[in-house]
């Protein structure tokens, strides 16, 4: 039961994302995983340390190539991979396998998380106010959406999280495209003064 709460959890939050729930030791949902190993094609498994990417790779290579390490005690996997590497599999393409992740970042991903939160964004376009930041504006659709229970509250705050995370990682861009500007030209300054 667990389970299926937990798969319409990820389903309510990654609307339009395909979900293959895989188990190396259980052989669950492993044929579904080699409809993305093409030919020509590169595949990455990433994610948090000891979850068993590397165990999945070890299944698709028909080896055990890769090390992996047990359960710990409270049936978390064990960080053991250091460092990137590809692999290349016979007619299905190629695959990296990369170490375990704390934290991922977002560079330039406006069209991303539009794509992903369709329907929130075409939400946003209902809200009273243009400049709407979906938070505690009076007639604002989302949270009214959310309220209604149309969205997934964990949905909603994950869009809130990315769409700032975006913002901010785009102000930083333009932050440092800016001061590279103004240091040219005060390089050209410099120049013409010391030519006079």
């Amino acid at each position: 039961m667990r389970e299926k709460t937990y798969h319409l959890w990820i389903e309510n939050i990654a609307i339009g994302v395909p979900i293959i729930e895989t188990s190396v030791v259980d052989k669950d949902g492993l044929s579904q995983i080699y409809q993305y190993l093409k030919e020509y094609h590169t595949v990455a498994f990433v994610g948090s340390s000891g979850v068993g990417k590397s165990s999945l790779i070890n299944h698709i290579l028909g080896t055990d190539q890769l090390e992996t390490g047990d359960l710990r005690n409270d049936d978390k996997g064990r960080h053991t991979t250091t460092h990137r590497e590809l692999f290349m599999i016979s007619g299905k393409g190629m695959v990296i396998d990369t170490p375990g992740m704390r934290e991922l970042g977002m560079w330039s991903a406006e069209d991303g998380i539009d794509h992903t939160f369709l329907d929130i964004e075409e939400l946003t376009r209902k809200c009273r106010f243009s400049d709407c930041s979906h938070e505690n504006e009076t007639g604002c659709a989302v949270r009214q959406a959310v309220k209604n229970g149309l969205i997934a509250e964990e949905r909603y705050r994950a869009y809130m999280k990315l769409k700032a995370e975006n913002a901010y990682n785009k102000n930083a861009v333009d932050y440092l495209a800016a001061k590279k500007r103004k240091f040219k030209q005060i390089a050209k300054l410099n120049k013409h003064n010391y030519k006079q």
